[in-house]
């Protein structure tokens, strides 16, 4: 905290949930992809399906699986984990890989080796599943660079798990970009009608953006980036640090402004009354400290772990 000269870092992560008894679905966002993750029994399966969307051709997933090398990678992940393994088979298919005429399907190789580090599941919410560590080595042949935003997103996630007040702040930053979406609109519907330069219109947005990160932080995002090099860098923005205080002050401040903007209150009032709208609402979030609950959910959870 003390090398920032402005909020504290976060974690920006997109994650829901669904829990159903023994099993657990995950959502992760990667490059704009949704991928889900399926955990049973404390494992997790990465969709392989998902992974696929948006990339150009057809049947990548049975590509991916004819290749020898894959082969072999699959083979001998099920021998250091599947103790049923069927190694007779899994020798078969070897010798005809790479024949023009060989073919493999998940589901083929599944119910003919008896592996478990793949799941193929049909009809709604199906897909191929796999063992993050197959998915991993998916995403490689996919593009190196898929595979290492996969990795970090997935790290995210367990961190996520891991830490309670990790996913409690993730919902505030969601909340944040909900209330960004209101803003915007506003921009879009009171301020761009009213210019006429086209090239100012596209300065518009972040001018109003601007105008709440002064009213928060008292310093623009521009202004954040030279005081902060090393964080910038690594792509942080000023939201990206905050706390879980300033973003719900944030997200109010966002909803404001759209309510002033549909008033046509000029921009020094609007400012004003934001200005003060921030100092008032953290001065009370800070004083009764709105994040001890967070602290609280943590202890609690560390305190199980012990147990």
């Amino acid at each position: 905290m003390a090398d920032l000269v402005c909020p504290t870092f976060c974690v920006s992560l997109h994650l829901i949930t669904k829990v159903s008894k023994m099993k657990k679905t995950s959502i992760i966002t990667v490059q704009n992809i949704d991928i889900s993750i399926s955990t049973e029994n404390n494992v997790d399966y990465i969709c392989l399906t998902d992974m696929v969307k948006g990339q150009e051709g057809e049947d990548h997933i049975r590509n991916w699986m004819r290749n020898r090398n894959t082969l072999e990678f699959l083979g001998a992940w099920e021998m250091l984990h599947n103790p049923t393994f069927k190694g007779v088979e899994f020798d078969t298919f070897l010798h005809e890989a790479g024949a023009n005429r060989f073919n493999m399907t998940p589901r083929k190789w599944i119910e003919a080796s008896n592996a478990i580090g793949m799941t193929s599941k049909a009809g709604r919410n199906g897909g191929t599943y796999a063992h993050k560590d197959i998915a991993f080595e998916f995403g490689s042949w996919l593009s190196p660079v898929f595979k290492l935003y996969l990795i970090t997103e997935y790290q995210r996630l367990k961190e996520a798990e891991n830490n309670p007040m990790l996913g409690e702040w993730n919902v505030k930053r969601v909340l944040s970009k909900v209330n960004y979406t209101i803003h915007t609109d506003a921009v879009r519907d009171f301020i761009i009608p009213k210019i006429d330069v086209e090239r100012e219109k596209a300065y518009a947005y972040a001018d109003e953006a601007d105008m709440l990160n002064l009213a928060l932080w008292s310093c623009t995002a521009k202004q954040w980036r030279e005081a902060n090099p090393e964080h910038a860098k690594k792509g942080l923005n000023i939201r990206d640090t905050a706390s879980i205080n300033e973003l719900v002050v944030l997200a109010n401040l966002e909803s404001f402004n759209a309510e002033l903007l549909k008033r046509n209150m000029d921009k020094a009032s609007r400012y004003a009354c934001l200005r003060e709208m921030a100092e008032r609402q953290l001065t009370r979030l800070n004083a009764i400290d709105a994040e001890k609950g967070f602290r609280k959910l943590e202890a609690k959870n560390l305190a199980i772990k012990r147990k």
